[in-house]
């Protein structure tokens, strides 16, 4: 049986997971169950690892993985698992992505989690993505992320993103982002007024302010691809 604390902290990674396609940083974690310290965060996901219910993903920086629910949460709502892996090893049944309904999607080429690089527009190859992975209409894309800057939001150099192509997004919404035309960068968005910032999920990096008119969404992360 898990304990109050356990099972909030279980939930909220279960629905960043079901949102973003990652799973929130410690900082993140901390603030949603308002403990004074990350220290308290540790101990919780220790707890839950034991208990089998999450694992962390082997030299991944803050990259958490839900293999099983709680049966009321389970009712509650249906598990879709969207972080997937390239890994032989065996999973439980609840962590295997379901490939009867896979479908191919393309992969346009890289985009920077770190420094700008030019705008992607040439499928280079496809990749097979599971159906609950592509939930809502539109066009889905992927893209392999080249960079470290949103290592603290489970998004690594390497991993290939799940891109569902849209114009708009919300504040808080991790999106591929074309700057003036040229530049496309993998970056939490935010506006404000009449400016648009793109944060980094990395100290190392400074968040980037442009004007309104600078920058144009393509596009809102869904999914993450791993292979290691």
């Amino acid at each position: 049986m898990l304990t109050r604390k356990q099972l909030e902290l279980l939930n909220f990674i279960n629905r960043r997971v079901q949102q973003d396609g990652v799973s929130p940083s410690f900082e993140e974690m901390k603030d949603a169950l308002d403990l004074r310290s990350k220290s308290g965060i540790h101990r919780l996901i220790t707890a839950l690892e034991e208990r089998g219910f999450i694992r962390r993903l082997p030299h991944r920086a803050r990259a958490l993985e839900i293999l099983k629910l709680p049966e009321a949460m389970e009712k509650a709502r249906p598990f879709n698992p969207r972080v997937i892996e390239g890994d032989k090893r065996p999973r439980p049944a609840a962590a295997q992505p379901v490939e009867a309904d896979a479908l191919d999607i393309p992969v346009m080429g890289r985009i920077a989690a770190g420094v700008p690089i030019e705008a992607i527009s040439e499928v280079s190859h496809h990749v097979a993505v599971p159906g609950q992975m592509l939930a809502g209409n539109g066009h889905h894309y992927a893209l392999e992320v080249k960079g470290d800057s949103m290592i603290d939001a489970g998004i690594n150099d390497g991993d290939v993103v799940v891109i569902r192509e849209t114009p708009t997004a919300d504040n808080g919404d991790i999106v591929v982002a074309l700057v003036e035309g040229q530049e496309a960068t993998l970056k939490r968005f935010r506006r404000n007024g009449g400016s648009i910032a793109l944060e980094a999920a990395n100290p190392a990096y400074e968040t980037r302010v442009f004007r309104d008119n600078q920058v144009k969404v393509q596009g809102r992360l869904v999914g993450l691809i791993r292979t290691y």
